[in-house]
């Protein structure tokens, strides 16, 4: 409604300032709900505005109030200071009825020109600023007063409105600190959690996340399963430096076959959240499993394989400092390493257990085992002081390793005795996450022999892969350092294709991409050929890229028969 009782925007009205001038003024907009309006006016060279009640309008505007608010205009007494008292009474002119509470001035001049009996009315319009003279003719009219109960509830309703307004923001207030407090309280239960730990923040959004997950990890009773491609993943604990920096643990594993990966992450404005990544794979091992747990649903369903005449391949990948040693040569006290709890001295204890057992032993096959490892594209014979060996094709496409040591073994304990050796003269070098890295391929090979003749029978090939290192974390080493990675990162991407070839039944097989291969060409073909792949990630926040990479390396060996994972959310897939 933009039109009250005559008042509408664009009319002239008269206002009165609060020096006490009285002059026109042009309606702009009108507000019924606050019944007042807003006015400007051009003065000094600018134009200026205020919003007036509708009462105080009324009061100076007398012919734009409503009924209610309309004037007698019966006579009344003369005012005793009024020049024209002795006159009659004239009728009131609309634009000459005054409703000010001022009275009226006696002016020398107050006539000016007005002829009495007459409606020739200069206009309020002509009224000079405060100080001039009052050109408006006196009449014997008394000014009437304002409606002194319409202003007083104006008042009261603009009071109202600024009381609730004023109590709004009081209630806002309140509330606002009320949740700084809980906030604040949270976030100190928060930091007491873990306290001094940097990364408090991030320890409680996964912990948070992990509540809504089912945990039923794998345990040694969960049924073996076999497949030609085994692809797994184990999960260390955090090492006593990590825990030393106070190292957020950012690997979950909710199932026996899924791992969940927290990757810290900053927005714009450096608010901290999570990325959940998660993977799905053959088996997942959290960090209470040990090497025989790990072994039983690795290696072992391979020495079968062996013994039926095929070729068996086991092969522990990951980062510099993620276990791959400790999994497949034994477990450390401080520098020295136990053989006997690694996957290697397991394996041979099956192949005897095996070999001695009524439905191989007549069979007598000869067992013998080689160890050599491949640095910078080279190959070098572990048992034989490192002598440096060459790796040939013969007659039949046969890869041969020419002058290999390979050492008949009839017991346990003279396989851990090679183990031991081989292990000592292996390659290792300082990079920037592990100070005692190992910086070459080591591949143990136990052979079955069929007795009387060079057939082999079965091989099984247990590869400690180097660690993979990203270009970045060798840009400030030295030259040799870079190019070790450079050769461990062409030998790695050979060895996936070549199990991806594999798994394609048929397809090209390019073994000659690296020595690597080439020496374990005669594991990639055959339908009797099985490989399994232990992926081994770093818990700490800081590995979090490295397992990342892993990760994905490991998920592209082998394409599960699965729905995506990542695509899918915590509820739908725990």
């Amino acid at each position: 409604m933009s039109e009250v009782c005559g008042i509408r925007s664009g009319i002239s009205v008269q206002i009165r300032r609060t020096d006490g001038r009285t002059h026109p003024a042009i309606v702009s907009s009108v507000n019924t709900a606050l019944r007042s309006v807003t006015v400007e006016w051009f003065e000094k060279g600018e134009t200026k505005g205020k919003e007036i009640e509708f009462d105080t309008i009324f009061a100076l505007n007398a012919n734009l109030a409503p009924a209610s608010h309309q004037i007698n205009d019966s006579p009344m007494e003369p005012h005793k200071l009024s020049r024209n008292a002795t006159k009659p009474h004239l009728p009131a002119h609309p634009k000459n009825r005054l409703t000010s509470i001022k009275p009226p001035q006696v002016l020398p001049n107050a006539t000016n020109g007005y002829t009495p009996g007459t409606n020739n009315s200069r206009g309020v319009e002509n009224i000079p600023p405060s100080g001039g003279y009052n050109k408006v003719p006196q009449t014997n009219t008394m000014p009437v007063p304002p409606n002194n109960e319409a202003i007083a509830n104006a008042k009261s309703r603009k009071r109202n409105n600024v009381v609730k307004e004023v109590e709004k923001l009081k209630k806002n207030r309140e509330e606002r600190r009320q949740r700084q407090a809980e906030k604040k309280e949270e976030k100190e239960a928060l930091m007491n959690i873990d306290p001094g730990n940097p990364n408090w923040q991030f320890l409680a959004m996964i912990r948070e996340y992990q509540t809504s997950l089912d945990f039923r990890p794998l345990r040694g009773t969960d049924v073996v399963e076999t497949h030609q491609i085994t692809v797994c993943v184990r999960k260390r604990p955090l090492n006593r430096k990590e825990l030393g920096r106070k190292e957020v643990d950012v690997i979950s594993i909710p199932r026996k076959d899924v791992i969940v990966v927290h990757e810290p992450k900053n927005k714009v404005d450096l608010t901290k959240y999570l990325e959940n990544q998660q993977f799905r794979f053959d088996y997942a091992f959290d960090d209470t499993c040990s090497n025989e747990l790990v072994y039983n649903y690795t290696a072992k369903p391979l020495v079968q394989t062996i013994f039926d005449g095929g070729m068996a391949t086991c092969f522990a990948y990951g980062q510099t400092g993620s276990g791959k040693t400790h999994t497949m040569g034994g477990t450390f006290s401080g520098k020295q390493q136990d053989s006997n709890k690694g996957i290697y001295a397991m394996v041979a204890k099956d192949v005897f257990k095996y070999l001695n057992s009524p439905q191989y032993k007549p069979q007598n096959l000869v067992v013998s085992c080689s160890f050599f490892e491949i640095y910078s594209g080279k190959v070098f014979d572990l048992l034989a002081d490192k002598a440096k060996l060459r790796v040939l094709e013969d007659g039949k496409q046969q890869v041969q390793v020419v002058g290999l040591t390979e050492k008949v073994v009839n017991s346990v304990d003279e396989v851990l005795t090679l183990i031991t050796a081989g292990n000592s003269a292996r390659t290792s070098g300082q990079t920037s996450a592990n100070s005692n890295s190992s910086r070459s391929h080591a591949v143990f090979q136990i052979t079955l022999r069929v007795p009387g003749s060079h057939r082999i029978h079965g091989k099984f090939s247990l590869i400690d892969l180097a660690g993979n290192e990203r270009g970045a974390d060798t840009s400030s080493a030295n030259r040799l350092t870079r190019m070790e990675g450079a050769e461990i990162n062409k030998s790695l991407l050979a060895l996936k294709e070549c199990i991806r070839a594999l798994g394609r039944k048929g397809a090209h097989l390019p073994f000659r991409a690296s020595k690597l291969t080439q020496v374990l060409r005669d594991s990639f073909i055959g339908d009797n050929s099985k490989i399994c792949m232990i992926a081994m990630i770093s818990p700490g926040m800081s590995s979090c890229e490295h397992s990342l990479n892993t990760l994905r390396y490991a998920d592209r060996v082998k394409d599960l028969l699965r729905m995506n994972p990542w695509m899918a959310g915590p509820q739908d897939l725990f």
